[in-house]
């Protein structure tokens, strides 16, 4: 077994945390100036691993053994979100460096060919999962043609110019090539650390089904408008929020969660009624039987909330991404390597967020190990994570990938 080098590995961390710095945690947005530096960085230290380094033309950064054996991706994405934590992806991405280093370092694992990688705007600053996305081959010229910026509306493609890659190609997956793909990353949770545990071995993803919902009310004179008369769709909006939260917790699964995220009224002024309100609503699970029944009674519930206020509704899905479970053959690796280094303290548990490991296993035999953040925190500058669990987590990660290995061979 290869023993990864704990000093390096938490050095790095923090080195690729310089990037985008900001507080405690990172603000480094997909293919801003700091994502790219820091994706730049990630190929150099590729490079003087022994890989050969590529930054395809959407971004993600691979490392590539010079191997004709087929390799184990390890990785996560690189960028972060708008002022955030350090390890939110990063720590997955460093894990990869990491164990290709040691397994290059090990004599006895010197022969396994580990493939680091980097993907790139997991976190849907232009379209989520996009890095992998790419590379499974599930997102065409046309939908990259239409994409923004969430934040500022820059077009994908001006984006991806700017940051020096227009024109460069996307790298695409040869099944053939990989053993499969190990993932790493943060809880974003307390379940971990409430429970006293320092391993999650992931056994699903989430499936997330994502709604506008619109109530179209007249809009009128708030001083002079009989409340009688009114179809006040702030109103509207604000009942079906409610409906949901009374409603939802009578038919969901023991680990479904829902968030109305955002409701925008117009024309927004105290002294005119409503007459629009737009809510963007989500609701995830990882069973897919949950999800449809999830559906079908939020709407109706907002026929049910259009009749009682008089307001015409209108509900889209916009995003429908599929629950996705891990290989029992890597989850076992993961939970035999972790009942080696952490007896007693790791658990088996499904993931609440969307990972890169959802869309490579379509293609790939795919895990993922999560670590404790402290307190639940992530998506926010005070995330961290006790360097102990770090380190663990990388070690029992460079385990299971070698067993990984050493079964296909035998």
């Amino acid at each position: 077994m290869t023993k990864i080098n704990a000093e390096r590995l938490l050095s790095d961390l923090r080195r690729f945390a310089q990037f985008g710095a900001y507080r405690t945690g990172v603000h480094r947005p997909t293919y801003s100036k700091a994502d790219m530096e820091g994706r730049r960085w990630l190929a150099q230290q590729y490079e003087a691993t022994g890989l050969r380094a590529h930054i395809d033309g959407v971004g993600n950064v691979f490392g590539i053994p010079r191997s004709d054996r087929r390799s184990l991706l390890i990785g996560s994405h690189a960028e972060s979100q708008n002022h955030a934590g350090w390890l939110d992806g990063a720590l997955g991405v460093i894990y990869g460096l990491e164990i290709a280093r040691s397994f290059a370092e090990t004599p006895e694992c010197a022969d396994l060919p580990i493939a680091p990688v980097a993907w790139a705007d997991e976190e849907s600053h232009y379209i989520p999962l996009l890095g992998s996305r790419s590379f499974i081959g599930d997102i065409d010229d046309a939908e990259i043609d239409r994409a923004k910026n969430v934040d500022h509306g820059l077009s994908l493609r001006q984006a991806l110019s700017d940051a020096g890659l227009g024109g460069v190609s996307r790298s695409m997956i040869d099944p053939e090539r990989h053993v499969g793909y190990l993932e790493a990353h943060i809880e974003q949770g307390d379940s971990l650390e409430a429970s006293g545990n320092r391993i999650g071995v992931v056994t699903s993803i989430v499936g997330i089904w994502q709604y506008t919902i619109v109530f179209h009310g007249i809009q009128n004179h708030a001083g002079t408008t009989r409340m009688a008369i009114r179809k006040d769709a702030g109103v509207a909006a604000s009942m079906l929020a409610i409906a949901i939260a009374d409603r939802f917790p009578y038919i969901a699964g023991s680990r479904t969660v829902w968030t109305t995220g955002r409701i925008t009224l117009e024309p927004g002024a105290p002294n005119i009624i409503p007459g629009k309100a737009e809510m963007l609503f989500q609701f995830r699970d990882s069973e897919v039987p949950t999800l449809e029944r999830l559906d079908a009674v939020l709407r109706e519930l907002v026929d049910e909330t259009a009749a009682k206020t008089g307001c015409r509704a209108e509900i889209k899905r916009i995003g429908t991404g599929k629950p996705w479970q891990m290989d029992t053959v890597f989850q076992q690796a993961i939970k035999n390597a972790a009942a080696h280094h952490a007896p007693g303290a790791y658990v088996s548990m499904p993931s609440g967020a969307s990972h890169d490991a959802q869309v490579l296993g379509r293609k790939l035999r795919a895990a993922m190990l999560f670590v404790p953040s402290i307190g639940g925190i992530s998506h926010h500058w005070t995330e961290n994570t006790d360097d102990a669990d770090i380190v663990l987590g990388c070690q029992i990660l460079a385990d299971a990938a070698h067993a990984i290995f050493r079964s296909q061979d035998g």
